[in-house]
C-alpha cells in the first residue's frame, strides 16, 4: 500500500505507535526523519536543538531500567485509576494501556531512538518551543515514510538517571525520546473528542456555533 502525501491525511492518521519491531531502520530514512525535524520552527532561529541517534543496545538497557521504574511507580498506576478519554471507549482505552505496557517491556527493542535535546544551561518555561515543533516534524515524517513512532517523556520522571545513562554532558537537557521502527499493528485515525469542546470564541467558556465536531 502507498504511503500517504496529504498533509492532512498524514496529521489525522498519526497515531502514537508502541508495538515495534526490532527489524534494522535504513539509515537513510532516519536522516530523512532528522532533515524534517531540523527544518521546525524555533525560537529567534537560534537551531539550539541537539538530536541524538541511539542504536546501542546497552546503552538503551540502560535508560529502560529507569523508564521501567517510572510506569511501576507512576505511569501505571495513573492508568489503572483513570476513565477513557474523550474520543475513546473503555476497550480501546485497555488496548492503549496495553500498547504502554508492551512499550514499557520493550523500549530498549526499538531499533532506533532519535533523543530531542536542546544546548541550553537554565531552561525555561519556554524551552520547548524550541524543541517540541522539531519532534512534531519528524513524527509526522516516520509516519509519512510507513515507521512507527510515539513521543516519550516518562524518562525525565528520573532525568538525572536517563540523560546520565544517555552519557548528556552538561548543560544539554532530553525533552523527548522517539523510538522508532516498523510498526507491529495498522495505522489508523486518531481518537480525538469533538473539537467545539476544546474551543472558545473571544471569551473562556463560549461555544463556536461554527464548530459541530
Amino acid at each position: 500500500m502507498a504511503e500517504p502525501t496529504d498533509i492532512f491525511e498524514i496529521l489525522h492518521g498519526t497515531r502514537a505507535m508502541r508495538r515495534l519491531k526490532p527489524d534494522p531502520v535504513p539509515d537513510e530514512l532516519i536522516a530523512r526523519i532528522l532533515r524534517a525535524g531540523a527544518s521546525a520552527a524555533n525560537g529567534g532561529n537560534t537551531q539550539k536543538w541537539r538530536f541524538l541517534v541511539v542504536k546501542d543496545m546497552a546503552i538503551k538497557q540502560a535508560v529502560q531500567r529507569w523508564y521501567r521504574r517510572a510506569f511501576d511507580e507512576v505511569v501505571g498506576p495513573r492508568y489503572a485509576a483513570s476513565a477513557p478519554p474523550p474520543g475513546s471507549t473503555a476497550e480501546r482505552y485497555h488496548r492503549q494501556h496495553g500498547a504502554v505496557e508492551y512499550l514499557t517491556e520493550h523500549f530498549h527493542e526499538a531499533p532506533v531512538w532519535i533523543v530531542a535535546c536542546l544546548e541550553e544551561a537554565k531552561p525555561s518555561r519556554w524551552s520547548g518551543a524550541s524543541v517540541y515543533p522539531a519532534v512534531q516534524n519528524m513524527l509526522l515524517a516516520a509516519r509519512a515514510l510507513g515507521l512507527g513512532a510515539t513521543l516519550t517523556t516518562r524518562h525525565l520522571l528520573f532525568e538525572a538517571e536517563s540523560e546520565a545513562a544517555l552519557g548528556l554532558p552538561p548543560g544539554v537537557h532530553s525533552y523527548a525520546i522517539l523510538p522508532i521502527g516498523w510498526p507491529m499493528g495498522k495505522f489508523g485515525p486518531v481518537g480525538r473528542g469533538p473539537l467545539r469542546d476544546i474551543t472558545y470564541l473571544d471569551r473562556w467558556g463560549e461555544n463556536w456555533d461554527a464548530l459541530e465536531g
